[in-house]
């Protein structure tokens, strides 16, 4: 008779063959659905209905699963075809790795703080940089500025999908209150500003910043 509990090393229930493919998948889900922090392997485990020690015979470890979810978002970026325009390509670029980081917004900031070596974690720098070294940016320069627009494009993520319905406009009420709130505060250039302070248009605000980036970058490639 069944006792219920996870089988060692296939699913139990006639559930699809464990695999690397399927655990990474799920632990991206994870992530998007609990949060990086509760990603463990007895979590995991839990949700694919198998024995923790299974899902070591495809990943080694905490570290390396993270690893893998990485390079499976890098994986889902869509690189755009160069059209030798340096400002268009890297606005290109930048909504590309937008889109991405959009649809998984709690898992796409390990592109900042994972190193990898594999093609699929690789192919997006390599698009990232052949745009700077094209323009002519050394390749110590390039890297900073390829860093600084995955900064921007996940700290914009963050801020947007952290911002609660008052911030987006959704919250009509809300936005009332907050622009009472600004006016009241009797400061001449936040009363001025007040109805652009209390609400963000995302998209809109990410292009303005992408804008003044890119500008950035071509003064510093000028002056290189």
């Amino acid at each position: 008779m069944a006792d219920g509990k996870p089988r060692r090393g296939r699913p139990a229930g006639g559930k699809p063959v464990l695999t690397r493919e399927r655990i990474v998948t799920e632990a991206l889900m994870m992530v998007e659905q609990e949060g990086l922090d509760a990603v463990t392997m007895r979590g995991l485990a839990r949700r694919l209905g198998v024995d923790a020690m299974s899902l070591y015979h495809h990943v080694d470890n905490r570290e390396t699963l993270l690893n893998r979810i990485t390079e499976l978002v890098l994986a889902g970026i869509e690189l755009p075809p160069g059209t030798g325009s340096f400002r268009d390509d890297v606005h290109a670029m930048a909504q590309a790795f937008r889109r991405v980081a959009l649809r998984h917004p709690h898992s796409a900031p390990l592109v900042l703080t994972r190193q990898l070596g594999s093609f699929a974690a690789l192919a997006p720098v390599e698009a990232v940089l052949s745009i700077l070294r094209d323009a002519g940016f050394p390749p110590g320069s390039a890297v900073h500025a390829t860093r600084s627009v995955l900064a921007f494009v996940i700290g914009s993520l963050l801020r947007e999908v952290s911002a609660g319905p008052t911030f987006s406009g959704d919250d009509l009420g809300g936005v009332e209150r907050r622009l009472a709130e600004l006016r009241a505060s009797g400061l001449p250039h936040v009363v001025e500003a007040a109805p652009d302070l209390a609400v963000c248009d995302h998209e809109e605000e990410f292009e303005f910043g992408l804008d003044l980036l890119i500008v950035a970058l071509e003064r510093q490639l000028q002056r290189s």
